[in-house]
């Protein structure tokens, strides 16, 4: 026993002379940290072999931080594909929920000076304006003849990139788009833009829609009573 022991103490010393960390050197020997702290506290080390410790330290921990990222990575896309499985279908009883509390959260409502609001939705996100969409012909039976698009761009935009991106979305042809609206470009914020995620803010206004507007609101309030 106390020959293996003053074997392992002396290639312990050997491989710290070659410029070992302890890390490598325990995984050699089989030996704790703690026991190669006491043998090697007295071993001098050249400060080339100092230099190639903290680099190999360092490319542990981007090694570490990578494995880490990966995981979370993993683990984040396991969940979001169990979720989405939770979903399977949506009836139209569903949608009909959905797109309600859709619109009270985005679209426009009737004022105290403005008692004859249209139905108008207006966002940047295409998950919200799809679901609203689809809301509106399968739920409130609206034509599609009836719905207008307007584009809400900032001069600096790329007018027929965003047009083709949002009639591609919305599978429609672009005669259903009224004349783009041209914003100036005022960002007056430090936040930091993708651009290349922004295809503008598109508004779907529904004609002749006063009364379906008003049942919006009936609809709200049956379901705030229920919530009561």
């Amino acid at each position: 026993m106390l020959v293996q022991y003053n074997k392992n103490k002396q290639l312990a010393l050997e491989l710290r002379s070659r410029g070992k960390s302890y890390l490598e050197i325990s995984s050699i020997l089989g030996v704790s940290k703690s026991t190669l702290s006491y043998w090697l506290h007295s071993v001098e080390m050249t400060n080339k072999q100092r230099l190639s410790l903290l680099e190999k330290q360092q490319r542990g921990r981007i090694k570490g931080a990578q494995k880490r990222r990966d995981w979370r990575i993993t683990k984040e896309q396991l969940i979001l594909t169990k979720a989405a499985k939770e979903i399977s279908r949506i009836s139209r009883r569903e949608l009909w929920l959905l797109g309600t509390i859709a619109y009270w959260c985005e679209g426009s409502k009737q004022k105290a000076n403005n008692i004859s609001g249209r139905v108008i939705f207006a966002n940047s996100d295409p998950f919200l304006i799809k679901l609203f969409v689809r809301w509106i012909k399968e739920a409130c039976r609206v034509s599609e003849n009836r719905l207008v698009y307007t584009l809400y761009i900032h001069e600096t935009g790329n007018l027929e990139e965003d047009l083709n991106y949002w009639s591609q979305i919305l599978r429609v042809n672009r005669g259903y788009f009224a004349k783009t609206i041209l914003k100036k470009h005022n960002i007056s914020t430090n936040r930091k833009y993708d651009n290349s995620l922004y295809f503008g803010l598109l508004r779907v206004t529904v004609r002749n829609s006063t009364d379906l507007n008003r049942q919006i609101r009936g609809w709200v309030d049956g379901i705030n009573i229920f919530l009561n």
